[in-house]
């Protein structure tokens, strides 16, 4: 397989408070990871909550010496949350200038013929192939609720004043729960793991149609990062594009 990722501050920010991580290659017990981060806080924050998320979420995987028999990459992923939202509250707890800190988390792990994903907040996982785009994950926010419970639709839910509003992230309550998927998958397809300032910016269709052209990883990735940007760049934008060749 292989894998591109890039994070860009926008047009608006001051600050990229936006991490991922790529490995292609063997982490641990796990054979590749991806993963994308979108912190929340004031001054640094944000860019300390992601940060750290991300570098306590890989060192808990490389902790992992080998998979028990009642163990796979999954429990690997959900365990590896669990650890880096401790780390992350305590962090904050002990310094008061980065109190309130928290941060979005979306991985994934891609084996032969599926993709397992673990996730906290909005940033989101997509599975992209000639037959459509796919959002694997829930969005843990206010208005995602909302569309669930009928009170309102996914065009309504894009301009909608609390739509940035999180019910969940890592890094504030220490009884967290992070959801996680199982996604069959084919060869020639794509994972897509991206921040909200692309999906904020860009629709579903939009992405699919830049993921599914001719130009190369690299292209692809700068195209989306562009194209949000010329639509506003409101927020960071992070990618994470990784083909199952």
């Amino acid at each position: 397989m292989t894998a591109e990722g890039r994070t860009d501050i926008g047009k608006v920010r001051s600050q990229n408070q936006d991490a991922f991580f790529i490995s292609s290659d063997p982490i641990g017990p796990l054979p590749n990871l991806f993963v994308v981060a979108d912190g929340m806080g004031g001054h640094n924050a944000g860019d300390i909550a992601s940060s750290y998320a991300l570098e306590c979420f890989c060192n808990h995987v490389k902790s992992v010496e080998a998979l028990s028999e009642n163990e796979n990459a999954l429990d690997v992923l959900v365990a590896a949350a669990s650890s880096a939202n401790k780390l992350v509250l305590e962090r904050a707890r002990s310094d008061n200038s980065l109190e309130g800190m928290g941060t979005t988390l979306t991985a994934c792990v891609a084996e032969e013929k599926k993709c397992l994903f673990v996730h906290i907040g909005d940033s989101r996982a997509y599975y992209v192939t000639g037959k459509g785009i796919s959002q694997i994950t829930s969005d843990h926010t206010y208005v995602y609720e909302m569309i669930k419970a009928g009170q309102l639709t996914p065009e309504l839910a894009r301009t909608h004043p609390k739509r940035n509003v999180l019910t969940r992230v890592l890094g504030i309550d220490s009884r967290m729960q992070a959801d996680g998927y199982v996604k069959e998958t084919e060869q020639g397809g794509y994972v897509l793991l991206c921040s909200d300032g692309l999906t904020s910016m860009l629709s579903d269709k939009a992405i699919q149609t830049i993921v599914l052209s001719k130009a190369s990883l690299e292209k692809k990735v700068s195209t989306l990062i562009n194209r949000a940007n010329e639509k506003g760049g409101t927020d960071n934008i992070s990618i994470v594009l990784v083909k199952l060749d």
